[in-house]
């Protein structure tokens, strides 16, 4: 397919790939500028949103380019599910890992020396075996991506020590150009993910990590949580979801009870065998309505896109990971919820394990803040999703309109005063000093303070607060983007946010609230039609009776395929089919999602389906 090149521009000839092989009209959001990068033979860091495209952003790009492609994927399954895909569109794809058989892998490697692939996907620990740079560096490479890059930053939320080894990368392979991409990097993460894998200089693409499709709550448990989870799923019948519990023996008896409710769940964790893992990811990812209780073991293989609730009966430890296992939940863009119990014990809990790890002090500390700003968010009282944005570095982010705090704002307490005083403090410090110091200097505790800064109005000033309630409220106004936070290669400082949002707090103009705790829960109701960017698919009453024909025929084809229905077609396609009824080749191609290799091999099938309805 590199002979486009030769005949177009590099951009038109990805959108031709993106048409013909994909079915899609157009690039999205930031794919065009990171898809240029790599096409111009530039290495690229790219965050992009859960649902945002970033497989294609390597995959056109090592499809055009002379040589074969390599994407680095942290997960067997999430290669083997994107794997299957590509070979769905008639991309010539593979992957290498411990499940390769012998005689599979021997045949892989003779396409691999004739040319004939242009993607090959590989576990961080299979690309870096001597033997396997050996063989790789003997040939014309495209690309090389690095998927779920922040992995290979410590800050980050699911650090992999395998990951930091592929900063050798850019000295196997010089003159290759590489792409780190994620969908949850802040700016520490992005400057550690820079360098560590060798990207000074590179271009770095950040896309806004707005979800409109998802509707996010959270409230305070009772107890374990386990019989509000229940209430919370059954409520929801009819739905694919998942459940995220803190240990193994939660996931089983979880998904026992709610299999005594009349819910098709299933229990996933490490200490499951690995067959019986297998097994019960592939149901899950093939049916339509299944509950999957699981740990994180339970984590980034999963693509299924009408995942339509996540519910996380035990907290995560960052926002980053929240945002990530929050963000399986409507990956086909259709309206879809995420719902986070919590309460004093997992905080604490979450806080013991972090302390018991053998890593540096300093890691620790970070880890620990991270901890604390995510609990800080769920006992925030401003708009979940723009706190969430702003952590990452977003401006001017509007409320999302459809959280539990923006539709029902729960009672806060008035600390405009306390934020006034914490906010001048952050001024006249000069943003040179971080969180510690601040609230040492609020109380007037500072050791060997100078002079000049007990000279300072601000010096002792919040002594009617404890060290603890100052530490929250900087939480706080970090999450409201009063404060911001500068990385400072790992020793962050804290400054002043956005101007006119701290001029209105200094002028009265604004409030700032900490959340008064609520007596009991309102019910959570299930999301209908979330946010205002998608649409939930409609079909009409007419055509219904055609849609449903042609789920049935998908989950058919791919049983007899053993692959996920959706690696085949999305409801989204579906929906379009039923509503456009297709009769010819040119207007199944006119389908959203439908490319050439797709049309030649279900185009005759549709039709059928289609005409044998009307």
């Amino acid at each position: 397919m590199s002979s486009l090149l030769e005949t177009a521009h590099p951009l038109d000839s990805a959108r031709d790939v993106l048409r013909r092989t994909f079915g899609h009209a157009d690039f999205r959001g930031l794919q065009a500028g990171v898809i240029g990068e790599l096409m111009a033979g530039r290495s690229a860091l790219a965050v992009l949103p859960t649902g945002g495209g970033k497989s294609l952003c390597y995959q056109i790009p090592a499809m055009l380019r002379p040589g074969l492609g390599l994407v680095v994927s942290p997960l067997i399954a999430l290669m083997s599910d994107q794997v299957a895909g590509l070979q769905q569109a008639g991309v010539a794809a593979e992957r290498l890992d411990s499940n390769t058989a012998p005689d599979e892998r021997q045949s892989i490697w003779r396409r691999i020396d004739e040319g004939s692939l242009d993607l090959l996907y590989l576990s961080p620990e299979g690309l870096m075996q001597p033997s396997m740079l050996n063989r790789l560096g003997q040939l014309k490479l495209s690309i090389v991506a690095v998927d779920e890059a922040h992995c290979v930053s410590q800050w980050g939320h699911d650090f992999r020590p395998e990951y930091r080894m592929l900063g050798r990368l850019a000295e196997v392979f010089p003159h290759v150009p590489r792409l780190a991409v994620t969908a949850t990097a802040d700016a520490r993460t992005r400057d550690d993910i820079r360098a560590e894998l060798r990207l000074d200089g590179a271009a770095e693409f950040v896309d806004s990590f707005a979800r409109p499709e998802l509707a996010l709550n959270a409230e305070r448990k009772r107890g374990k949580g386990h019989e509000r989870v229940i209430e919370l799923v059954t409520e929801r019948p009819g739905r694919a979801g998942v459940v995220y519990a803190g240990s193994r023996d939660s996931t089983e008896k979880l998904a026992e009870k709610l299999i005594t409710a009349g819910v098709p769940a299933l229990a996933y964790h490490a200490g499951l065998d690995k067959a019986v893992r297998a097994r019960r990811l592939e149901e899950f990812l093939e049916a339509d309505a299944a509950v999957m209780v699981a740990t994180i073991a339970f984590g980034m293989g999963v693509d299924k896109p009408d995942v339509r609730f996540v519910i996380h009966a035990d907290p995560p430890a960052a926002i980053e990971a929240y945002w990530q296992e929050i963000g399986r939940a409507g990956r086909d863009g259709q309206p879809a919820e995420g719902i986070t119990l919590y309460g004093s014990a997992d905080l604490a809990w979450a806080i013991r394990r972090i302390d018991t790890r053998e890593a540096p002090e300093e890691v620790k500390a970070v880890q620990i803040r991270k901890v604390r700003q995510f609990y800080a968010m769920l006992e925030g009282v401003t708009c979940r999703a723009a706190a969430v944005r702003r952590y990452f570095g977003e401006e001017g982010v509007a409320r999302c309109g459809v959280c539990d705090v923006c539709l029902s704002p729960p009672q806060g307490i008035d600390a405009s005063q306390a934020a006034q005083k914490a906010l001048s403090a952050a001024h006249r410090l000069g943003g040179r000093f971080g969180r510690g110091r601040l609230v040492d200097h609020l109380l007037g505790k500072t050791k060997d303070v100078s002079a000049t800064e007990s000279a300072l109005s601000t010096w002792g000033i919040g002594k009617e607060l404890s060290p603890a309630v100052w530490r929250d409220l900087i939480d706080q106004l970090l999450f409201e983007g009063l404060l911001k936070e500068d990385p400072n290669d790992g020793r962050p400082l804290i400054g002043l946010g956005d101007a006119d949002a701290v001029r209105a707090v200094y002028r009265g103009e604004r409030r700032v609230s900490v959340r008064k705790a609520p007596e009991k829960h309102d019910a959570i109701r299930p999301a209908r039609g979330v946010g205002k960017k998608r649409r939930e698919i409609v079909v009409a009453m007419e055509d219904q009776a055609l849609f449903e024909a042609l789920r049935a025929w998908r989950r058919e084809e791919a049983g007899r395929q053993h692959v996920p229905p959706y690696v085949i077609f999305g409801d989204a396609t579906l929906a379009e089919i039923a509503r456009d009824k297709p009769a010819s080749d040119r207007a199944l191609l006119a389908i959203n999602g439908i490319g050439e290799e797709k049309r030649a091999r279900y185009g005759e099938d549709i039709r059928a389906i289609v005409k044998s309805m009307g």
